[in-house]
C-alpha cells in the first residue's frame, strides 16, 4: 500500500506543487476560490503580452496542467481531488481572453469563471462527471473559462461593467 501524500511532499514536490497552485489547494475551505485568486497576477503578468502569445501561455499551460493533475491525482489516488487547483488557474486565464486589464475586468472575470466552475451547467458538468484523469480535471475549467469569457465579453463589450462595479 502507498503512502498518503503529506502536505509537506505537496509543498516540495515540483509537480504537486504547481498542482496545488503554488500551495493554495491546501486551503481548508474554497481551495478552487483561492486557486482562481492566484491567478489573478498570473494573468497581470501575462495580460501585457499578444493576443497570440496570451494564447500560446494558455495552450502551453493546458498541455502542462494535463500532466501535472493527473500525476498528482494518481498520487492521492482520488480523481479531480479539491486541492488541485492548476485547471483553476488555466480556466481564469481563459475567462480573461476577451477582458481588458482592468481591477473591474478581473472582478468580473473571477466571479463569472466561479458561477460555471461551481453551478457547472451543460456542457461543463458532463465534462465533469465523463473525462477522467488529467485531461477531465483540466476540461470542465476549461469549458468554465470559455464560458465565463463569452458572458465577460459580451458584458465588457457592451459597457455594462460600469453597473456592476
Amino acid at each position: 500500500m502507498t503512502e498518503p501524500v503529506s502536505k509537506r511532499k505537496i509543498l516540495t514536490h515540483p509537480v504537486y506543487l504547481l498542482a496545488f497552485g503554488f500551495g493554495s489547494g491546501l486551503a481548508p475551505k474554497a481551495p478552487g476560490t483561492f486557486g482562481t485568486l492566484v491567478a489573478i497576477p498570473v494573468f497581470w503578468v501575462l495580460a501585457d503580452l499578444h493576443l497570440v502569445w496570451f494564447l500560446a501561455a494558455i495552450v502551453l499551460m493546458t498541455a502542462i496542467g494535463i500532466y501535472l493533475c493527473g500525476e498528482t491525482a494518481r498520487a492521492l489516488h482520488l480523481h479531480d481531488h479539491p486541492g488541485i487547483v492548476w485547471d483553476e488557474i488555466v480556466g481564469y486565464l481563459i475567462a480573461m481572453i476577451p477582458l481588458a486589464k482592468d481591477w473591474r475586468a478581473v472582478v468580473i472575470g473571477f466571479i463569472l469563471f466561479r458561477i460555471f466552475d461551481i453551478v457547472k451547467p451543460f456542457p461543463i458538468g458532463l465534462a465533469d462527471k465523463h473525462v477522467k484523469g488529467g485531461l477531465g480535471i483540466m476540461l470542465d475549467d476549461i469549458l468554465a473559462g470559455i464560458m465565463a469569457a463569452i458572458v465577460g465579453g459580451v458584458l465588457w463589450y457592451y459597457g455594462l461593467q460600469l453597473h456592476f462595479l
